[in-house]
């Protein structure tokens, strides 16, 4: 059924809106790998990451084709609405890179049992994870 949704040749994009562009193309290109694939005006920025699409956009008001909805970054990174699971093979060893890269993850990797996890924010407070089933 998949294949079906709507048509054929669907992709998904993840949207963040971010505070500053230049910035956050930096930590998800240099902390974890995206590729830059284009950049729109200075207020967008696509990015080709694990087999994903990631759009980068600046807040912005309502348009005409979403009326009364406002683009903004995170008010609070500790109220979450949406996060980015990065399944990984080796939690240890991607929470050392990515570490070493800059990024401020909030605790060391914690053992769940079935799965070994742990939290980071982009600049924005956006949450990530990087798990690893066992």
């Amino acid at each position: 059924m998949e294949n079906d949704f709507p048509t054929g040749g669907v992709e998904l994009t993840h949207l963040l809106v971010v505070g500053d562009i230049e910035r956050s193309r930096a930590f998800y290109r240099d902390v974890l790998g995206a590729s830059v694939y284009r950049e729109y005006g200075g207020t967008s920025c696509v990015l080709k990451f694990q087999g994903s699409w990631l759009l980068l956009v600046t807040g912005g008001e309502p348009t005409e084709d979403k009326p009364g909805v406002t683009f903004a970054p995170p008010a609070d990174p500790g109220s979450v609405s949406h996060e980015m699971t990065i399944r990984v093979p080796d939690c240890e060893a991607a929470y050392e890179i990515l570490k070493a890269r800059g990024a401020e993850l909030l605790t060391p990797p914690f053992d769940r049992g079935a799965e070994i996890r742990c939290f980071f924010r982009d600049p924005d407070g956006h949450l990530l994870e990087i798990s690893q089933a066992r």
